[in-house]
């Protein structure tokens, strides 16, 4: 007699809070709906940018929902860093033998640090392997900080690009904030970025020196915490004395006409 094949699991996209790295964190049921949550606490296999926080971000869950299995019983496998350091499109990586419990039947969750996976963040060449694989993919809702920033800015929101992190060296990082500001002014498209926190006084500085006074930046920082800052004013009114982020806070930027 022949065993029926289980039927595939499928790949969850599940967002965590956004106060991964911050000094105070947001209650998990103000920034993540009950099913997802529930979902969450549902999953054993795990694919992650980090194994750590993953298992943080587990046990935040386990307050509010029993997890299927104790953390330590937990798979949890976290993406090569090269997948990290070079991006999942420019590093030629295969996600498939990472979606191996979903051919058995498992549900898989794909989760980073913080926001939604494999939006500014690693994963979507596991989304792809999910795809290619069959594998159904079901994002679960929960916090984008760049479309929070986005939202919060009063800049185009029908119109918008995310550029990813801009380069450290000062003369680079100028010539690309130029060229994004030229291609902002010309078309009327946002475009936003992030920066690591400790780098954020950096880019403040660059930003006031390189762009146009007219030219409208936005800075969104500690977004669903009590700490929120956002703030959206031209450059010249930035020069006035404003206050950036914090070297310790996630931040978003933003920039349009």
């Amino acid at each position: 007699m022949n065993t029926p094949k289980p039927l595939q699991g499928r790949l969850f996209l599940v967002p965590t809070p956004l106060d991964f790295g911050c000094a105070e964190q947001a209650p998990i049921t103000d920034v993540l709906p009950t099913h997802t949550l529930a979902t969450a606490a549902s999953i054993q296999h795990w694919v992650c940018e980090n194994a750590k926080s993953t298992r943080a971000f587990l046990k935040r869950v386990g307050e509010t929902h029993p997890l299927i299995a104790p953390l330590a019983e937990q798979t949890i496998t976290e993406l090569p860093r090269h997948v990290h350091k070079k991006g999942d499109h420019q590093s030629g990586f295969d996600g498939k033998p990472l979606l191996a419990a979903a051919l058995q039947g498992k549900d898989v969750g794909l989760i980073s640090e913080a926001g939604m996976p494999a939006v500014a963040d690693p994963g979507s060449s596991v989304v792809r392997a999910a795809h290619d694989l069959g594998i159904a993919v079901v994002p679960l809702v929960g916090p984008v900080s760049l479309l929070l920033a986005l939202a919060a800015s009063g800049l185009n929101g029908q119109n918008f690009a995310f550029v990813g992190y801009l380069p450290q060296d000062a003369a680079e990082r100028s010539a690309r904030l130029k060229q994004l500001e030229s291609l902002a002014l010309k078309t009327g498209q946002t475009q936003l970025w992030i920066e690591t926190p400790y780098r954020n006084a950096a880019m403040l500085s660059g930003l006031l020196q390189s762009l146009h006074a007219n030219t409208r930046l936005a800075i969104a920082s500690g977004l669903t915490l009590p700490s929120v800052s956002i703030q959206s004013h031209s450059v010249a009114q930035w020069k006035k004395g404003l206050k950036g982020p914090d070297g310790h806070t996630p931040a978003v930027y933003a920039i349009g006409p």
